[in-house]
């Protein structure tokens, strides 16, 4: 019985060892992005770091304008200081993934 098995755990064994990993080969580098999709440095945000006391606080900027401070208390949670209207209104939330938050994308502005 334990020969039977033997032979049967060699029989499957012996073609899988016998077979040949496929050649590989690198992959190419990316063709570059086209002409007119560069990305706009305009859109980025900007960050600017900045201390308060012991408080480190973030500010987030696009365009010039602030949209969100981010504050971090030496000895506790950060939270977040967002503008979620455009009217320069803050609105604290302890964290970005907290609630629900409908996209709201700017079309034109004046």
């Amino acid at each position: 019985m334990r020969r039977l098995f033997a032979l049967a755990l060699l029989g499957i064994a012996l073609p899988l060892a016998a077979q040949q990993l496929p050649k590989l080969e690198p992959l190419p580098e990316p063709p570059p992005p086209p002409p007119g999709l560069a990305p706009d440095p305009a859109l980025e945000p900007q960050v600017t770091i900045t201390t308060r006391g012991e408080d480190k606080v973030e500010e987030f900027r696009i365009n010039g304008k602030l949209y969100a401070v981010k504050v971090t208390p030496p000895h506790g949670v950060s939270y977040f200081l967002m503008d979620v209207t455009g009217d320069g209104t803050m609105i604290r939330r302890d964290s970005l993934d907290s609630g629900l938050r409908v996209p709201q994308w700017v079309i034109h502005s004046f």
